[in-house]
């Protein structure tokens, strides 16, 4: 398996899709490295050379993008500033619950987990 930016890159998937596993690459991206990079589109990830790995790992570092690492702190260091102001948006990410506005009467899943059911209990006379 290729390692690019201490990411191991699936072999059998062409590279436009590989580079996807880089967090900080989606489609738009990727593709565009792969055209600057110029590699053919339907290259596989395992016949990639060292020299065309290093096209590609001079691509995103020309166009100074921020991946991996560097972006996972620099969102987190986000979320944290967000809840040490007290925030509407730092509250909602405190507790679970949606950020963005979306109703939490029903719905929320997702962010609220699963439902957990209060039952009725009798009282035995």
């Amino acid at each position: 398996m290729p390692r690019l930016l201490g990411v191991e890159i699936p072999a059998k998937k062409k590279v436009a899709y590989s580079l996807r596993y880089i967090y900080g690459v989606g489609p738009a991206r990727a593709d565009q490295v792969v055209r600057e990079a110029g590699l053919k589109a339907d290259i596989r990830a395992q016949d990639l050379t060292e020299e065309q790995m290093n096209k590609i790992l001079h691509v995103i570092t020309e166009h100074k993008w921020v991946v991996e690492g560097d972006l996972r702190r620099e969102i987190a260091g986000n979320l944290k500033r967000l809840q040490a102001i007290n925030c509407y948006r730092g509250v909602r990410h405190r507790r679970g619950l949606p950020v963005r506005g979306q109703r939490t009467s029903t719905n929320a899943r997702t962010r609220k987990g699963p439902r957990k059911t209060i039952g009725v209990t009798k009282v035995k006379e």
